[in-house]
């Protein structure tokens, strides 16, 4: 799940390590040593050699790192989400449900279904009746996963494990802003690979800024998976010319809430909720634009502000929290900037509307009205526990509003109706949909997940992000083994008749059209 912070930005003053502070806090977290280019190329170079063994590893041993992982995430969940907590300052439950639950849900997956999407699969051979046609999928060699800060154990776990599960070996640069939590995620996959036999090289994490970032690029892996903002989703296709690697860009959002008048009031009311406030708002897949009818637009918008109004922020370690903290003074800034410009403009904070750095880096929750579509909290990634709620006046002016932006990963439909609520989802230039739910497509593994236009390309999840972690090789073998030679050379004047016929029979839709051809190609062969 993307972010907007610059994780592959400018190094500050000191770029030999990364100053690691708690965002809920300040307090500081401990000191992280860069990996500069030379370090990179060298864990891509030992993840090669070590993708060459698990390359051919049984998918019943990769089923087993799989359940290896999950039992290491069950028996150490609460160190684990205390660590998310530290690191990334979201509260306890949004690290149990946002970063435990998905992975949980992604190896189960991967282990009841992953052989099944990637086993030798037989095509139709079309003409060549003598020939078996099959299609493989093969590791592609060492995979470069450059991941955000929002998720930060979600966000290495959730590319690396099918690009395991396809044979590959990976390599992952966490952003700088919890460079904290990588070697304890890094533990998880070595007691793995140490409990099978294999080389921890399979899986390496490397540390670092936008040096860091584009080494890995650059280094010759045979694929880069990059999650994260627009601007540096640019810098990665720029830095994948050079060898021609393929790249998967999930970049950011600016997700549309649609409430039809016929919603149910109190699911809507908390499906927002979540969609908004979960992780102080810092998910792609986050509602930043509640586009409500106007028929239930009062009581709608009365609701949420009364539940807005009643959220704790704090550092959630500490005393109960429903929204933790933001990652970065300059995430914070940013939410600040577009607030503000919002309400010079004319729109109104119903509750919150302000940052809180008495303790922490923190943002009130905050229900906004009165933006207009012009403004640029309304087309430009928030990423903060601002509610944005804009009124329509029916389908048309919501699924007009909603395309409106350069973004399009998810959304979401409330209706009571599933075929005005289908209609809606089906009319969305995006790439997933959720209807009567937030973000449940994102859980249901089975579905590929990923953008269209400045949401980014290609698919995570499901058999299409299983599938792209592979080289989709054809074969077309012998069936039975004819021998008989097609002779093209040396040319023979009556190839060309024989040819034109032959393409006429098969394809002339109609049956006259096949009789004109049958007697072309008999004259054709008598000649």
């Amino acid at each position: 799940m993307p972010t907007t912070a610059a994780h592959l930005a400018t190094p500050p003053a000191s770029p030999d390590v990364i100053e690691c502070v708690e965002p809920a806090t300040l307090a500081p977290l401990g000191r992280v040593p860069v990996d500069g280019p030379d370090a990179v190329r060298d864990a891509v170079a030992r993840a090669r050699v070590a993708q060459a063994r698990w390359g051919a590893s049984s998918f019943e041993t990769r089923r087993a790192l799989c359940a290896h992982v999950m039992a290491h995430l069950l028996d150490h969940a609460d160190e684990l989400a205390r660590i998310v907590v530290r690191d990334s300052g979201k509260t306890l439950d949004n690290a149990l449900m946002g970063e435990i639950w998905p992975v949980c849900e992604k190896l189960r997956w991967t282990i009841a279904h992953g052989e099944k999407h990637l086993a030798p699969e037989r095509m139709s051979s079309g003409l060549f009746l003598h020939k078996r046609a099959t299609v493989l999928y093969q590791p592609l060699g060492v995979i470069g996963v450059i991941c955000p800060w929002n998720y930060p154990l979600q966000n290495v776990l959730g590319p690396t494990i099918p690009a395991l599960f396809a044979g590959n070996a990976v390599v992952v640069k966490v952003s700088e802003q919890v460079a904290w939590s990588a070697a304890r995620f890094q533990r998880i996959l070595d007691e793995a690979f140490d409990a099978l036999g294999y080389p921890r090289d399979t899986v390496r994490i490397v540390n670092g800024f936008g040096a860091t970032g584009a080494a890995l690029v650059r280094s010759g892996v045979d694929k880069v998976v990059f999650t994260g903002s627009v601007e540096n989703g640019r810098r990665i296709l720029e830095g994948s010319v050079e060898h021609l690697t393929p790249v998967v860009l999930e970049l950011g959002g600016k997700d549309a809430f649609i409430v039809c008048e016929d919603a149910h009031l109190e699911q809507a009311v908390h499906a927002a909720l979540a969609g908004v406030f979960i992780s102080a708002g810092q998910s792609c897949m986050a509602a930043e634009r509640v586009l409500v009818h106007e028929r239930l637009y009062d009581e709608f918008v009365a609701r949420v502000t009364d539940h807005a109004s009643a959220m704790r922020i704090g550092a959630a370690l500490e005393a109960p929290a429903d929204v933790g903290a933001i990652v970065s003074d300059e995430q914070l800034a940013l939410i600040e900037r577009l607030v503000s410009d919002a309400v010079s403009r004319g729109a109104r904070a119903l509750c919150g509307g302000r940052a809180d750095r008495a303790r922490g880096r923190f943002y009130e929750p905050t229900v906004l009205v009165g933006v207009t579509p012009d403004m640029p909290i309304a087309n430009e990634e928030l990423f903060g526990p601002v509610m944005v709620v804009m009124r329509v006046r029916d389908d048309d002016e919501a699924i007009a509003l909603a395309n409106r932006t350069r973004f399009g990963l998810g959304s979401t439909v409330m209706s009571r109706s599933p075929a005005r609520a289908r209609k809606i989802a089906e009319a969305l230039r995006v790439g997933s949909c959720t209807i009567n739910d937030f973000g449940f497509t994102y859980m249901a593994q089975d579905l590929p997940f990923g953008g269209v236009d400045a949401s980014g390309f290609g698919r995570l999840n499901g058999r299409e992000g299983l599938r792209a972690c592979t080289n989709v090789k054809a074969i077309l073998e012998d069936r039975f083994p004819l021998h008989m030679p097609a002779k093209i050379y040396p040319s023979d004047p009556k190839t060309y008749p024989l040819v034109r016929g032959a393409l006429r029979l098969l394809y002339q839709p109609s049956l006259s059209g096949k009789a004109k051809a049958a007697l072309e190609l008999a004259r054709a062969l008598r000649s």
